[in-house]
């Protein structure tokens, strides 16, 4: 792209001046040492030039780094770097280093914050200042597995950081702030079906085989789904739903032990197709190989900006609620360069910046500062009623929900 073209020419002529600049230095350095370590003999002092001019040459170099411009390794998931429609990472990259002299470098591992998550148990450095993109689950199960090991640092002062809408934070120790918020609802194509209102409409003859879902263990859209099911019919510990611990919801057919277990069960008895990612489960979708596929409430926003027809990028919210997936950002413990992540990070919350990352990542900005179109906000569709599980109630209890999930769903 355009934009990564003239970020990395930028950086290239930086690197080439700096590097002329040093080399320049150290053939000046040597000549003087020649000429000044001569033997009384007439005849140099080879082993004294030596010394000195590497004394020189390492001056020089400390020099240089010195006035070198500094490195911020931002870690993330993909999409937001090089995702096939439209994605951020290119445009904060430029807009960033042409405001400070530094310079960004996306790393975008296969497995996102797990990755490093494996590079801290086994010891192994983290080589990345910032994260951006973690969720709940990723803070509750880098807890567990670091114990009393941190891998992120406290956030500290951030500027923007009070402007983050009410109920969108989500680590209790502060050290993620929220940059984004999405919500996971059905996307369907009107011109083939209609939606259910329910979970339990889902499970009707006339919807069988209809709704394509991805694997909660691999996706954290379909992770976000099954967190919606577990929520609405409660995980077998108590009676009839989770609802938040404040109200009781039925189970299917008036069954009290009926679980989310159960329930998906029965999606797998009307066929649901379930697979790995997001985007698989997108792309299978528009290619039509079902009517139902499990996304973001923002789809109108890409596909209005694709120009398709929004006939066919329908939205619905299950029992008129949506699951809210904040998004946010934090910095490594041992960051190599921990003032400029959190300048960064100010700058992700700037009210244009805000806009700049919603539209581009298809998303809810995190702040109530942010600079959006006037046509979003009927475009990105907000639900009713947003539920989510916090910190403490997913503590203990994720990472048997999905290992239940995977040996009944994946198993079968």
């Amino acid at each position: 792209m355009d934009d990564a073209t003239t970020a990395a020419r930028r950086h290239s002529r930086r690197r080439f001046l700096a590097l002329s600049g040093a080399a320049g230095l150290a053939g000046l350095a040597g000549c003087s040492a020649e000429r000044v370590d001569e033997g009384a003999d007439g005849e140099a002092d080879e082993s004294n030039a030596t010394d000195d001019a590497s004394e020189t040459n390492e001056t020089d170099e400390d020099a240089s780094d010195a006035d070198a411009s500094p490195t911020l390794t931002v870690a993330t998931y993909g999409a937001f770097v090089d995702a096939p429609s439209v994605s951020p990472g290119a445009w904060l990259k430029e807009t960033f280093e042409s405001r400070v002299d530094a310079t960004v470098e996306w790393a975008t591992p296969d497995n996102g914050v797990n990755y490093y998550l494996e590079r801290a148990a086994s010891g192994a450095s983290i080589d990345a200042d910032l994260y951006v993109g973690l969720t709940t689950e990723d803070l509750v199960r880098a807890d567990a597995e670091l114990d009393d090991d941190d891998l992120f640092a406290e956030a500290g002062a951030i500027d923007g950081s009070d402007a983050v809408r009410d109920g969108l934070r989500f680590d209790p120790r502060g050290r993620a702030v929220p940059f984004d918020t999405g919500y996971v609802s059905l996307v369907y194509d009107g011109t083939e079906t209609t939606a259910p209102e329910t979970f339990e409409g889902l499970l009707d003859e006339d919807h069988r085989g209809a709704l394509i879902a991805q694997n909660p263990g691999s996706s954290s859209t379909g992770r976000s789904f099954l967190l919606h099911t577990i929520h609405r019919f409660g995980d077998g510990g108590d009676e009839g739903g989770y609802g938040g611990g404040d109200e009781t919801v039925e189970g299917t057919d008036d069954d009290p032990d009926y679980d989310y277990l159960d329930y998906w069960a029965d999606l797998q008895a009307n066929d649901v197709r379930v697979l790995g990612s997001w985007e698989d489960a997108y792309t299978a979708w528009s290619n039509g190989e079902a009517p139902m596929v499990v996304s973001y409430s923002t789809d109108q926003v890409f596909a209005a900006d694709a120009g398709e027809d929004l006939e066919r990028h329908q939205i619905r919210f299950v029992n008129d609620e949506a699951y809210a997936t904040p998004e946010g950002m934090a910095v490594f413990a041992d960051a190599d360069e921990p003032a400029l992540a959190r300048e960064f990070m100010s700058f992700l919350l700037e009210p244009a910046v805000q806009g700049e990352i919603a539209k581009r990542n298809v998303a809810f900005p995190a702040t109530t500062t942010a600079a959006l179109p006037d046509d979003y906000a009927s475009l990105a569709k907000e639900p009713t009623t947003s539920v989510t599980f916090g910190y403490d109630e997913l503590q203990g209890s994720l990472d048997g929900w999905i290992t239940d999930w995977e040996r009944q769903v994946a198993g079968n």
